[in-house]
């Protein structure tokens, strides 16, 4: 399991009963995990909390308020700022758990010894962006939304990466990425983090069990001819870190044999009790060193 545990500005302080009680810079926040299945042994950090995501019995849910806190806010990894906000989906714009495969990916790009180009698909507010831009790397940045394309760009301005070479499109991933091989255009790295279910900005459907191999099959022809890495990230319920390996092995590693593929866990750590919250799965493809 790849743990995030060098972020100073975020902590799970505890969890259990199907929550999770997380400090982002000063504020404390309490949200549902489902992941979090054991009882919480004392609620008295529970007590004292900005704001609490109460799932709806009919679906989605709201914020309950306990305090004034700002619409958003700034939060650091390291030499990365991204800005933070409660949102209507009980998600605040950030996953902090990346910040084990940001690590990664900038020191990849950074020991490569040469111009590195990276494209993320689903790339929501842009971490791997920030991350791989920060690296040095020149990245091609691709989501549905609008919105959350925005954000990506107020993340580069905070992180003052507004001199790199960043482009950011809305735009269907698969769409892209079949026009890309058109045109041409090839990539050293390609990240993703595809959702279970989605739409693109023209009404097209994304479901993760039907339409992930498709895409990454597709992505086997903007592949460069000296490839870094092509990392997967996943949150779907009931998907196997087992499946991404296989995915990886009959495309790119037959492509590519000199590489090699791993997969597994990504997870945060939980201070009260020293546990580990699991939060997702990753599949990876990396040339040998």
């Amino acid at each position: 399991m790849r743990i995030t545990r060098d972020f100073k500005d975020y902590e799970i302080l505890d969890a259990g009963n199907g929550e999770k009680l997380e400090r982002w810079g000063s504020i404390i926040l309490r949200r549902p995990d489902p992941q979090a299945m054991w009882n919480v042994s004392d609620y008295s950090l529970w007590k004292d909390v900005h704001a609490h995501y109460i799932r709806s019995h009919k679906g989605g849910g709201y914020w309950d308020y306990k305090k004034k806190l700002p619409d958003n806010w700034v939060i650091n990894y390291k030499d990365l700022k991204f800005k933070v906000s409660p949102t209507d989906f009980k998600h605040t714009g950030l996953f902090p758990e990346q910040a084990a495969n940001w690590d990664y990916m900038i020191s990849k790009i950074k020991n490569s010894n040469r111009h590195i180009k990276v494209l993320n698909l689903f790339a929501y507010t842009g971490g791997a962006t920030i991350a791989c831009s920060y690296a040095g790397a020149d990245v091609v940045h691709v989501d549905a939304a609008k919105g959350m394309v925005a954000w990506a760009k107020e993340n580069m301005h905070l992180s003052g990466l507004d001199d790199n070479n960043i482009r950011f499109i809305v735009d269907d991933c698969l769409k892209f990425v079949m026009r890309e091989a058109r045109r041409g255009n090839k990539y050293d790295a390609i990240v993703m983090d595809p959702p279970s279910y989605g739409r693109g900005p023209n009404g097209e459907v994304w479901k993760f069990e039907d339409s992930l191999y498709k895409l990454i099959d597709a992505c086997m022809d903007i592949i460069s001819d000296n490839p870094l890495f092509f990392l997967i990230n996943s949150y779907t319920t009931g998907i196997s870190n087992t499946v991404l390996d296989n995915i990886l092995k009959t495309t790119i590693l037959k492509k590519y044999s000199s590489g090699k593929v791993e997969s597994g866990e990504i997870g945060l750590p939980i201070t009260r009790d020293n546990l580990v919250l699991p939060c997702g799965i990753y599949g990876l493809w990396e040339q040998n060193d």
